[in-house]
């Protein structure tokens, strides 16, 4: 166990939790809507720090982030629990899991750095599980990556609360935050959570300099229609620019959502449509068998800088971070 950060104390040895935006009042014994932050005594303890779930080398365009060191191999970690409770969740095995997880392992920050340094990765990515509810650890371990030179990305709910975003945009590079969907009710229901808290969180890391990329799961009928894509788009273009990019991910059926159907191909080459002719110059789908919607395609000639299949790179279009062709920059962090 380590103390938390983000707490203050209230009455009746009670305390409220302000590392993301529940803001838990936490009566003694028991834990935030996470499960991995306990209230002992008066004081607020992680009970997940130095413990992994998860560890994995993935290229980084699997976070996804497609304008963020292209081809590099990351090092990934997650522990257990989640501050969303998803009824779609594609990590549930992890995300619903408590501290007494059978297969977590230790390891201290020294160690996640050491690996990712001996594995040759570029830098480190805390994902596969809400990186907000980890955050001690995470911080310990961005602290000392950033010395070694690494670089360090959140794969994130964006639900985590102002104030430790800035601590931790200092040693923080890039970010891919899921906007889940583009309404409130789908939030309430499906997530047990707000949407403009992410919608703040969006805004402010843009405005602290760290690279951001958007993930939206498009789910039948829960968050597809025109309307909302339209609105969404919209919102990104004003709000965080039309250079920002934005994976339109299909949904396969999970956890409790096993009743809703894969989402038509049709559906998301329809939305691909849309978010293109609002004006947006990087629109990517995932999870799609054609390759030629994750291509990075030059906004000003049409040339294509990036082919991608799979997890396949070709980038004989890109020069330096600019097209090959017309030299037009690309917004892509080398």
């Amino acid at each position: 166990m380590k103390e938390a950060s983000y707490y203050k104390k209230l009455d009746d040895l009670k305390i409220q939790c302000n590392l993301c935006k529940h803001n838990c009042k936490i009566s003694k014994g028991n834990k935030g809507i996470c499960g991995v932050r306990q209230n002992k005594e008066g004081k607020l303890y992680s009970l997940i720090y130095g413990l992994c779930s998860s560890v994995g080398i993935d290229p980084i365009e699997k976070k996804p982030l497609y304008h963020f060191y292209p081809s590099s191999q990351v090092f990934s970690i997650g522990t257990v629990g989640c501050n969303f409770k998803c009824l779609h969740c594609q990590n549930y095995n992890i995300s619903t899991a408590t501290p007494g997880y059978s297969y977590i392992k230790k390891m201290t920050p020294e160690d996640v750095v050491n690996f990712a340094k001996q594995h040759g990765c570029r830098g480190i990515a805390y994902t596969y599980n809400e990186p907000t509810i980890w955050y001690e650890y995470t911080l310990d371990i961005a602290r000392l990556a950033k010395k070694q030179f690494l670089y360090n990305v959140y794969v994130t709910n964006g639900y985590i609360s102002e104030d430790p975003f800035r601590e931790i945009s200092e040693v923080l590079n890039a970010v891919n935050i899921d906007i889940k969907a583009f309404n409130e009710s789908f939030y309430k229901k499906i997530c047990k959570a707000k949407l403009q808290p992410v919608l703040d969180t969006c805004i402010l890391a843009k405005e602290l300099g760290i690279h951001l990329e958007i993930t939206y799961l498009v789910i039948p009928d829960y968050n597809d229609s025109d309307k909302e894509v339209e609105t969404f788009c919209k919102w990104v273009g004003e709000k965080l620019g039309s250079n920002v990019p934005i994976h339109f991910s299909r949904f396969h059926p999970d956890y409790n959502m096993l009743n809703v159907p894969p989402t038509p191909m049709e559906t998301m080459i329809k939305i691909f449509n849309i978010a293109k002719k609002i004006g947006h110059f990087y629109v990517y789908l995932g999870n799609v068998p054609i390759s030629e919607y994750e291509d990075t395609v030059c906004p000003k000639c049409g040339n294509i800088c990036i082919k991608r299949v799979g997890f396949n790179l070709t980038t004989s279009g890109l020069n330096k971070g600019k097209c090959s062709n017309c030299g037009e920059y690309l917004q892509i962090i080398y």
